[in-house]
């Protein structure tokens, strides 16, 4: 009997324009992004509505969507131009707008009765009877709560199978209940639900015992101090399981993540899920799919509340082991097939003898030494030392733009 699947959406962050392009180009077939109000992510580079139009376009000629985030728990002040911003973005083409707070959806719903509203996992969704009210007031999908386990999600599609369910699959957990902190409000009086975290949940803190009205150090000195801290979220080697579990889309964190980060994510989950999705009787997980999200990682990985609740296992204390092994060095602007030379913007240093990798959303990735490289004038040079510097270098085989040089750490 062949296994019949429903192959999810892939869902990628792009924290401006760059990394909307890089997300597309890399094998999103949607990407969520942030305007310069509303959301939750003050410091993404996020999109003027110029730039929304650009990347709407972009998106759009190669089958892709654009979800635009307006998840901000809502104060009174708030609400001006609201109205206004959601008839924008229908007007510019945008798939659906993300929302938290009930009060915004009903403004949305009428600014903009055509544009669609996905619940953003800022509203806490745990439960099917959730779920259902939410499609009762016409949402047609929930992004579910990062808390949700596995066997959750399966019983949510159980009781209500025409409601979308979204899931993070990768990046960054909030140690708080889905994102609703107060610890970078009291701390530096910056709203996490208004879009201002501090991560102050991230910063270095001393433990101390208190004996006898004396506070007492719990750490020698020189020792690391104290995190709250969670490791990364990674379900890499378990999409087979939210695909048969009826997960619609799968989505990756990380807005104010680097292009190396986005590319490369992406492009392994892609592969993953084609696979998957092309045979799943006969799927296989490879290692190299591991191998390329660890090239990207920032922190160690665990696997959330997916299949138990964390325990320390899933938390980082002290100084977290070094985990990206490579860099972004360079990005392909142009390659030339006749002579096999490429035309790259330098984004780290390189130098000559040193050994790269190319990786591109249509070819295998491959690794070579710099060989010989010469400026835009035609000088030969012996390192790419300048940002943005401009470097014509040998390739072993084709590469085209948009692809990626990457070197190891």
């Amino acid at each position: 009997m062949v296994v019949q699947v429903k192959k999810p959406e892939l869902l990628a962050p792009a924290g401006n324009l760059e990394k909307l392009k890089f997300a597309v180009l890399y094998g999103a077939d949607a990407v969520y992004i942030g305007g310069q109000k509303f959301g939750l992510r003050a410091k993404a580079g996020n999109f003027t509505l110029e730039d929304m139009v650009e990347g709407v376009k972009f998106a759009h000629d190669r089958g892709a969507k654009v979800y635009v985030a307006a998840n901000i728990m809502a104060h009174n002040e708030d609400f001006a131009g609201m109205a206004e911003y959601f008839q924008t973005l229908h007007e510019i083409g945008v798939d659906a707008a993300i929302i938290a707070d009930p009060a915004v959806v009903d403004i949305c719903k009428e600014a903009a009765p055509e544009l669609e509203i996905h619940l953003s996992t800022q509203s806490s969704t745990t439960n099917w009877q959730s779920v259902q009210f939410w499609g009762a007031e016409g949402i047609p999908r929930v992004v579910l709560a990062r808390e949700v386990s596995l066997a959750e999600i399966r019983e949510i599609k159980k009781h209500v199978p025409n409601v979308e369910i979204e899931a993070f699959i990768h990046g960054a957990m909030c140690i708080s209940y889905s994102g609703r902190c107060v610890l970078s409000n009291h701390m530096t009086h910056r709203d996490a639900n208004r879009g201002g975290c501090a991560q102050s949940c991230r910063w270095k803190y001393d433990l101390f015992a208190e004996e006898e009205d004396e506070a007492i150090p719990l750490f020698a000195e020189g020792d690391e101090a104290f995190t709250m801290s969670s490791k990364d979220l990674c379900m890499i080697e378990h999409i087979p399981e939210l695909i048969e579990a009826g997960v619609d889309s799968l989505k990756i964190e990380g807005r104010m993540k680097s292009v190396h980060y986005v590319a490369t994510v992406v492009n392994a989950y892609r592969r993953v899920i084609d696979a998957y999705c092309e045979d799943p009787e006969g799927f296989v997980f490879k290692p190299e799919w591991k191998e390329e999200i660890l090239k990207a990682a920032n922190r160690p990985l665990t696997t959330g509340f997916y299949f138990h609740a964390p325990t320390e296992e899933d938390q980082i204390f002290g100084a977290p082991p070094k985990m990206a092994a490579y860099d972004f060095a360079g990005l392909v602007l142009e390659y030339d097939p006749q002579t096999g030379i490429a035309l790259i913007e330098q984004r780290n240093h390189f130098q000559l003898g040193q050994e790269v990798e190319f990786i591109g959303p249509t070819h295998e990735k491959f690794t070579q030494r710099v060989e010989a490289m010469w400026d835009e004038e035609g000088q030969e040079l012996s390192e790419a030392r300048h940002p943005l510097q401009k470097i014509r270098m040998k390739v072993d085989k084709p590469v085209a733009p948009y692809d990626l040089m990457r070197k190891e750490k």
